[in-house]
């Protein structure tokens, strides 16, 4: 059912009535799940209008296809979405560990602070990524860069 759903446009932020269309549920529905699912928190403007940016998006279409299409309730979602938020947090540290032995980064390269502390964040791995890959330089050898790209397009796909 997913696939019937529009694609998302490349744009920064989206108004609760195109993010309605773009998932396939109503605005009221989604300031319901703002309350139910604490990592949902779009931006707010002036007359409290909503803005949410695109990984709110693909996190209201995660949502949707739990409760829609897998069966799960609201309860059953949203314990769903921690554990994914935790494997994906537990995932992300292995991952810099491992890129940290693989590779030889300058000595003088500062990590982003959201990566350090990124407790109540959600996941941008698609910046940080292409951040790093900035990095890699001429050291970087072909199968570990096709290798992390595996990794990021896998963690799409949850």
């Amino acid at each position: 059912m997913e696939n019937s759903l529009p694609s998302i446009p490349a744009k920064r932020y989206f108004t609760i009535g195109e993010v309605g269309e773009l998932c396939g549920v109503k605005p009221h529905v989604l300031r319901y799940w703002e309350q139910e699912f604490t990592q949902l928190r779009p931006v707010k403007r002036r007359g409290n209008r909503r803005y949410y940016q695109h990984h709110e998006v693909l996190m209201i279409r995660r949502i949707r296809d739990l409760l829609y299409e897998q069966g799960f309730t609201i309860s059953g979602a949203r314990n769903k979405m921690q554990e994914l938020a935790q494997a994906q947090k537990g995932y992300r540290k292995d991952q810099h560990v491992a890129l940290d032995t693989e590779t030889d980064f300058p000595e003088d390269l500062e990590l982003d602070a959201e990566f350090q502390e990124e407790e109540n964040e959600t996941p941008k791995l698609a910046v940080e990524s292409a951040q790093r890959a900035g990095t890699f330089q001429a050291t970087s050898s072909l199968p570990s860069l096709r290798r992390e790209l595996m990794d990021i397009r896998d963690l799409l796909s949850i």
